[in-house]
């Protein structure tokens, strides 16, 4: 089976089950600069998972994602190949931090939360999907349902509405005129002549004369109470909608609201798009595409490694890891959408481990995670690249944001080089943060730019090593680094 990725602009679908692992890293490479050990184990996670969709079930139910640890410093890219990775595959992806959870008992969020908030992604994702398909339709329904609204069909054609819309859900105020339309049909017009009329005033709705005109819409009240499950586990977050539960009690209720034709339209696009998605259909899809293709970056997990020390504020670290562990191993979470299988979802934790080890974790979830990748940490090339190479570089966001502007920046490849040694530096001698240090040294670089850019007459900049130089030249005479940058 064939996975398609949605087109962009500029690319065209790419088949993904057609992407080797080689070119897999060539797509990350588009986005991280270096790390090659760590993107080339997501890159086999990612083909085996596409192996494996071609296997007969009774041996692809078999099958395990071989879960990966990402050992390195902070700023140095692991979140970020994780998210590209999860975007590559048009997979459901979900970013927690392990030091978040806390045991059962505790006060605090349980790790079972992590799948309920992935099946949420998962549900944003593929309602969007749907509402791309049903979007012509919706207009066309919402126009129709506009129409009726500005020009009440007679009492001759009510029966037989355009778009099966008998009884319209608006009805336009009385006051309302609209310019080149007589006002009031007589009831014994012709249907040729009310046909006439509707698409006279169609084409003036499409060409935008009417945007300002006032209707009066018949709106849904759509706040219907909920509540939450409070169990022994905690908060479960599972809203309880009485109006499914109590129909009677909890009835469509409308209420009168006049508004503009233009925000008519779109509130009735929105409704129609409501009608036409079928939320069942989407929930089994989403449920579905969690269970086969979701990814979930466990961030911090070094932050609870380590074993009791029986008091404290570290108490529950090896609870928690106690409790990830079935998550990971595959276990059935129940969620307001039903029950979710966590047996094919792929994992990806990380973390720093400078104080901690690997090995510090329990036996039984270092199990889980038997792929482990060490990320390197950047050196001044690497930040030159990372200035330039990546499709959205800081370099390209820093120009495109100025070019708003009317300013045309451009950077010499010495002042680049000088940023990129800044940067270096400081990570030397203070806490090592990574490319992150990247966004710090440019944001001060550029402070006197960016805020007189509405008010230079030459829109021609150029950023060259000197002005890097005098920019940041308090740096240099200062020792106490992290006094001018954080």
């Amino acid at each position: 089976m064939a996975i398609y990725l949605p087109a962009t602009a500029d690319e065209q679908a790419i088949a993904l089950d057609e992407l080797t692992p080689r070119e897999i890293v060539a797509e990350l490479d588009k986005y991280v600069v270096g790390q090659h050990q760590a993107k080339r184990a997501v890159a086999i996670a990612l083909r085996n998972r596409m192996r494996r969709q071609k296997l007969p079930p009774e041996l692809a139910e078999e099958i395990m994602p071989k879960n990966i640890i990402m050992i390195g410093p902070t700023g140095v890219g692991k979140t970020e190949i994780a998210r590209r990775l999860a975007k590559l595959a048009n997979s459901p992806f979900m970013k927690v931090e392990a030091s978040k959870f806390t045991e059962v008992g505790y006060v605090g969020r349980d790790v079972e939360s992590m799948i309920r908030d992935l099946v949420e992604v998962a549900i944003d994702m593929v309602r969007e999907e749907k509402l791309e398909d049903v979007q012509d339709k919706a207009e066309l329904n919402a126009e129709e349902r506009l129409l009726d609204a500005l020009l009440p069909p007679s009492p001759t054609s009510s029966s037989s509405s355009p778009q099966g819309l008998s009884i319209p859900d608006a009805v336009v105020s009385s006051s309302a005129e609209i310019p080149g339309v007589a006002s009031g049909s007589s009831s014994s017009a012709s249907s040729d002549s009310q046909h006439r009329t509707r698409e006279k005033l169609r084409q003036q709705l499409r060409e935008g004369k009417l945007d300002e005109r006032i209707v009066e819409l018949d709106v849904r009240e759509r706040n219907t109470p909920s509540f939450e499950i409070i169990s022994n586990q905690g908060v479960e977050e599972m809203d309880i909608n009485l109006k499914d539960m109590l129909p009677n009690l909890f009835g469509q209720r409308t209420k009168k609201r006049k508004m503009k034709v233009s925000e008519a339209f779109e509130y009735l696009i929105q409704e129609e798009e409501t009608r036409l998605i079928d939320m069942d259909q989407v929930t089994r899809t989403a449920v579905d595409r969690v269970e086969q293709s979701g990814i979930i970056f466990l961030d911090e997990i070094d932050k609870i490694a380590g074993r009791e020390g029986g008091h404290g504020p570290d108490v529950s670290r090896e609870g928690v890891q106690r409790d990830i562990l079935p998550i990971v191993e595959g276990t059935t979470v129940n969620t307001r959408y039903g029950m979710v299988r966590t047996d094919h979802i792929l994992f990806v934790a990380a973390g720093a481990f400078h104080v901690s080890k690997p090995s510090d974790l329990i036996p039984e979830l270092q199990g889980r995670f038997p792929i482990r990748v060490e990320l390197q940490s950047l050196t001044m090339e690497d930040f030159i690249r990372i200035l330039t190479e990546p499709k959205s570089s800081l370099v390209k966001q820093y120009t495109a944001l100025l070019e708003t502007e009317g300013l045309k920046l451009e950077f010499t490849p010495d002042a680049l080089d000088e940023i990129a040694r800044f940067a270096f530096r400081v990570n030397e001698n203070t806490e090592n943060i990574g490319a992150r240090r990247l966004h710090t040294i440019m944001e001060k670089a550029l402070d006197e730019i960016s805020f007189s850019a509405s008010e230079l007459e030459n829109k021609n900049v150029t950023i060259d090593a000197a002005y890097v130089k005098k920019m940041l030249a308090d740096i240099v005479k200062d020792q106490d680094l992290s006094r001018y940058i954080l």
